[in-house]
């Protein structure tokens, strides 16, 4: 309670004062560095608005120069914040006119022999030059930028359990605290299940395939038995009217009671409660040749539910499109991975499972 009231009486007055004095500062005794970015690509546009929106930054971008000297797409130029100040061989005169001291370059890595050929330029032209990296139109998985012993590193393709170690360790335990807590609360339920599945058609209670897991390391899936006893040679996708598929599975699978064994993988180690969910390994052979970066999906453990699933992406999967778009979702939450995203998928994963794709 003291510190409570410390803080609401003097330390948030103390922060609102600073800030005012920041500002009469800033624009009675300081004048802003006039900027130019040149690029016009997305990663241009958004470091834009970003530098104008900073309060703290003393840059202020007074335009844009078309780094690629090409014809500009109208629909581009009405998207800056900022005016289109002419074409890269243009870049002299309008430092000089508009009396530039710092240039931004944020082009594509492709073009960095005009980016050191700009720096050469301009090397004797008193401005600052700073390369932005544009990878924009890269494939980029979690990727950050961070820094060994002084020297700058852009890490592309990142798992985030070895970019998050932490935070993973967090998520892991947390994955099998949780699943230890569900399992004690479901058990009645997950033994009703179980003397149904046994009693009501011949076979095992318990449905185990291999699934390809976390790195790629192969697995088995536990899940209540859905079908009768049947010989595949090859992992074959339910589809609807299976007549594999009991009256009981279909209750299960429509409900997906049948994924509940699965909390026993978390607890073993070898799934998540969140993350991408994992294919047969018949699948990924197949899938892996016609959908890029398909494989990525394995950078992360695989989960019981995932954005893919609480986005509508579950079922069979008919056509590559329907694949691409779950693997869209998987790539998205690899990149964006927090333990935030984790709860907020496990929130909504219920009313996900109100579907009638599901058979």
């Amino acid at each position: 309670l003291e510190w409570f009231f410390l803080v609401a009486v003097l330390q948030i007055p103390m922060l609102k004062i600073k800030y005012y004095a920041v500002s009469v500062y800033r624009n009675h005794f300081t004048k802003p560095i006039p900027a130019v970015i040149i690029g016009l690509g997305k990663t241009a546009r958004y470091l834009a608005n970003k530098v104008n929106d900073n309060y703290w930054l003393p840059d202020k971008i007074v335009g844009m120069v078309d780094g690629l000297d090409e014809r500009v797409e109208p629909n581009i130029e009405s998207e800056l914040s900022v005016p289109l100040m002419g074409k890269l061989s243009d870049i002299k005169r309008i430092i000089r006119v508009n009396k530039v001291k710092r240039v931004y370059v944020s082009l594509p890595l492709r073009l960095a022999n005009k980016v050191e050929e700009l720096n050469d330029q301009l090397i004797d032209f008193h401005v600052d030059v700073i390369w932005v990296l544009d990878v924009s139109d890269w494939q980029l998985v979690n990727h950050s930028v961070r820094e060994i012993a002084g020297i700058p590193i852009l890490c592309l393709n990142e798992s985030p359990v070895t970019a998050s170690r932490v935070m993973i360790s967090v998520k892991h335990i947390f994955d099998k605290v949780f699943s230890l807590l569900i399992l004690l609360l479901l058990s009645p339920l997950l033994v009703v299940v179980a003397i149904a599945v046994k009693t009501t058609s011949s076979g095992p209670i318990i449905f185990k395939q291999q699934r390809h897991g976390y790195d790629g390391s192969i697995f088995n899936i536990w899940k209540f038995r859905t079908m009768h006893l049947h010989i595949d040679n090859q992992a074959v996708q339910a589809v609807r009217g299976d007549l594999r598929i009991t009256k009981l599975g279909a209750f299960l699978r429509r409900t997906s009671i049948d994924e509940l064994p699965q909390l026993f993988n978390v607890l073993q180690g070898t799934m998540s409660l969140v993350g991408p969910r994992p294919h047969a390994v018949e699948h990924n052979d197949f899938y892996s040749k016609k959908i890029s970066a398909y494989l990525v999906r394995h950078r992360i453990k695989p989960g019981i539910t995932g954005l893919a699933q609480i986005n509508g992406c579950r079922g069979e999967t008919e056509t590559l499109q329907k694949m691409q778009r779950r693997i869209d979702y998987d790539l998205e939450y690899i990149h964006n991975w927090s333990l935030w995203f984790d709860f907020e998928i496990l929130l909504k994963t219920p009313v996900s499972l109100i579907s009638k794709d599901i058979y």
